[in-house]
């Protein structure tokens, strides 16, 4: 027997012990919890506590049956008494055509069903929720892999935050729909071709949004709405930003910026990275190697260039606020052993040693580090910061060791880098600051809207990492964060002196003017053990060569150029969650071959941007979706879309295609 009540907007379910609970959230959506005995009384997912207002579902009631309608979206609940064990199955349509567009699957016909709660005393459960698999279907979203694909279908992947691999569990899907997987836990996802099955060995909950918006642009603004929209992008944001692996001190990243500004070259941002500091935890310059920092942001601001400092989530037992740490709760707990999660030689040490890490789950410690945060930095004038290592970066990588304010680490560590960005997110709104960007090794679901930037972590400086930068950029941004880049020329590695080099450097600074950030950054040859005494090798633009030069500067002076566009283009990531550098399909959804492209992307709707990824090639082939006519931005051809086109590719240039009567400033 099955039991079907209707409540404020909202279904509920119970057979068994299991309660199920469909409710609207938003426009052409709803949310689907189920849980044994009771639904958890508080939630640590993406979605707030309250629904998005103004969406009413008309539900019917039938003694097997049920259906919930919110818009296009149709939730049907059917309950089979000819099977032998029956159980509450699934299907959302859409509503105007019928058509189904995902549907719960049993694991086996007999039993188990398509939800699994597997106990282990602890009060959580083992949980699968498994679906249909559809041929044809393409996915896309998932966060940012290392996989080097775009459609992810056919792939089965971690559910875990790891250094290069983001997890933001939200997928789109050709079928016409987009899911949010709001379960926190470390678990695992199978896009099969006999089933889709997410699953997570301990969770209190079975916890996901669907949506059946009519477009993938529709798709991506019910996401934004039910996640959070991102702030506007501040106007410093869109220019150069330059970086190494570290400079030393305060003298050494000055001569940086003022050669820039002696030699005419755009610079938006200069970056003090890790070691900085006294030590980690202590959230300050170290006064021995910066020793004015008011008066070295006063002169970068003069140039027209902000700081940005790294700051790291580990905390040192050597830091003068340990003990404060410590004692008041304010650390990341260990389920077994001490407190320390990470090693590393930082000031002070004579050998790695180990360091735990600060809990930003907790609001006391959110109000702590803050405030070292706004005494250190942002009274001196600085307002960009770079949130390391902030998955976090584990060693051993056993995140269920872990304990948090929010629960156990195996139920919520996956929401670590979003609720470290929202430390500085809130902690700049009680200062009276404006929103600023937050450069994140990682995110969550919904960190979109504290100002989180994604970058794609510590990558090879390999034309296949090139290769996999274009696909992991399309993901990221498909799963809802409109801010990426990537250390341009890759992080580990590279000789500014090595020709081979200096090509794939160019061809990655072509790629980078083209995405939402444009940043360089590198660990660069001679390379050194890592420690506090590190700087790296020259990652300076005018590091590569004369031909090299040449090159980049002239794509320092064509982002110039383009940043009113972008601007315009982040005004609409932040107002309905359309990220500017997007696959074809989001603007092309009609277009059946643009839903299979993977080495090309939009940058707006009017630029298609066709990256170099190969040693020495110099054409390739694009191409350009129907609909409209595009022009070649660098010699003018104009070509009628639907159809593949041979475009050169010398070393100056990659091909670059504008919509035509588009007005974008590309010509210098």
């Amino acid at each position: 027997m099955v039991t079907f009540q209707e409540f404020d907007n909202a279904l509920e379910v119970r057979h068994r012990h299991e309660v199920l609970r469909i409710e609207v959230w938003g426009a052409d959506s709803v949310r689907v919890r189920a849980a044994q005995y009771r639904l958890p009384t508080e939630s640590v997912g993406a979605l707030d506590a309250v629904a998005p207002g103004g969406s009413r579902a008309a539900v019917q009631l039938e003694p097997n049956r049920a259906t919930v309608v919110n818009g296009e979206l149709t939730v049907t609940v059917l309950f089979d008494t000819a099977l032998a064990y029956p159980e509450p199955q699934l299907r959302f349509t859409r509503t105007s055509t019928g058509d189904e567009l995902l549907a719960e699957s049993r694991e086996h016909f007999w039993m188990p069903g398509a939800r699994v709660f597997l106990g282990n005393r602890s009060g959580a459960y083992e949980i699968h929720q498994q679906f249909e698999a559809y041929e044809g279907e393409k996915l896309y979203g998932l966060g940012q892999r290392t996989h080097g694909r775009l459609d992810i279908k056919g792939l089965s992947l971690d559910l875990v935050q790891r250094n290069g691999e983001v997890n933001i569990p939200f997928v789109l899907s050709s079928r016409g729909y987009g899911m949010l997987w709001n379960v926190p836990a470390v678990g695992r996802v199978e896009f099969a071709s006999n089933a889709t099955r997410w699953q997570a060995p301990q969770a209190r909950e079975i916890d996901y949004w669907i949506t059946a918006a009519p477009s993938p642009a529709g798709i991506l603004a019910r996401y934004a709405d039910a996640t959070g929209h991102s702030p506007e992008l501040p106007e410093w944001a869109s220019g150069f930003w330059q970086s190494k692996l570290r400079y030393r001190d305060q003298e050494e990243l000055m001569s940086v910026a003022r050669e820039h500004k002696r030699r005419g070259l755009p610079l938006s941002v200069i970056v003090s990275d890790y070691f900085h500091w006294s030590a980690m935890g202590d959230y300050r310059f170290d006064a021995a190697e910066w020793p004015d920092p008011a008066g070295m942001v006063r002169e970068l601001r003069e140039l027209g260039v902000e700081l940005m400092v790294s700051i790291w989530p580990t905390i040192s037992p050597l830091s003068e606020n340990f003990a404060d740490y410590r004692d008041r709760g304010l650390l990341v707990g260990a389920d077994q052993g001490v407190e320390f999660q990470q090693t590393i030689q930082d000031k002070g040490m004579t050998t790695p040693m180990p360091l735990a890490f600060y809990d930003p789950t907790n609001p006391e410690t959110r109000e702590y580090v803050w405030e070292l945060v706004r005494r250190n930095y942002l009274e001196h004038g600085i307002r960009v910061f770079w949130l390391d290592a902030s998955e976090p970066e584990l060693n051993p990588a056993h995140p269920s060791n872990m304990t948090f304010y929010a629960g156990p680490g195996a139920e919520v560590a996956n929401i670590y880098p979003s609720a470290n960005a929202r430390l500085f997110a809130e902690g700049m709104a009680a200062a009276g600051q404006p929103p600023t960007v937050l450069l994140c090794r990682s995110a969550w679901a919904g960190a979109q809207k504290y100002g989180a930037a994604v970058w794609s972590g510590d990558i090879p400086a390999t034309w296949r990492s090139l290769e996999q930068q274009v696909r992991a950029g399309l993901n990221v941004a498909i799963s809802g964060i409109p801010w990426w880049t990537t250390d341009i020329g890759g992080f580990h590695g590279g000789n500014a002196s090595d020709p081979a080099y200096q090509e794939l450097m160019i061809r990655w600074f072509q790629y980078g003017v083209f995405c939402p950030l444009f940043r360089l950054h590198g660990d660069r040859e001679p390379r050194t053990p890592t420690g506090y005494s590190q700087t790296g090798g020259p990652n300076e633009v005018w590091s590569y060569g004369d031909e090299a030069y040449g090159i980049i500067s002239e794509l320092l002076h064509l982002r110039e150029r383009m940043r009113p566009y972008i601007h315009q283009q982040m005004h609409l990531a932040s107002a309905a969650g359309l990220p500017p550098m997007r696959p074809l399909f989001v603007d092309f959804p009609s277009d059946a071959r643009a839903w299979a492209v993977e080495d090309q992307f939009l940058f707006g709707p009017d630029i298609l941007v066709a990256p170099i990824m190969r040693a020495g090639q110099r054409s390739r082939e694009v191409y350009l979706p129907s609909g409209c006519r595009w022009v070649d931005a660098f010699d003018g051809t104009v070509v009628d879309g639907g159809r593949v086109v041979t475009a050169d590719a010398p070393l100056s240039r990659i091909p670059v295609y504008v919509r035509e009567g588009a007005e974008v400033p590309l010509a210098g």
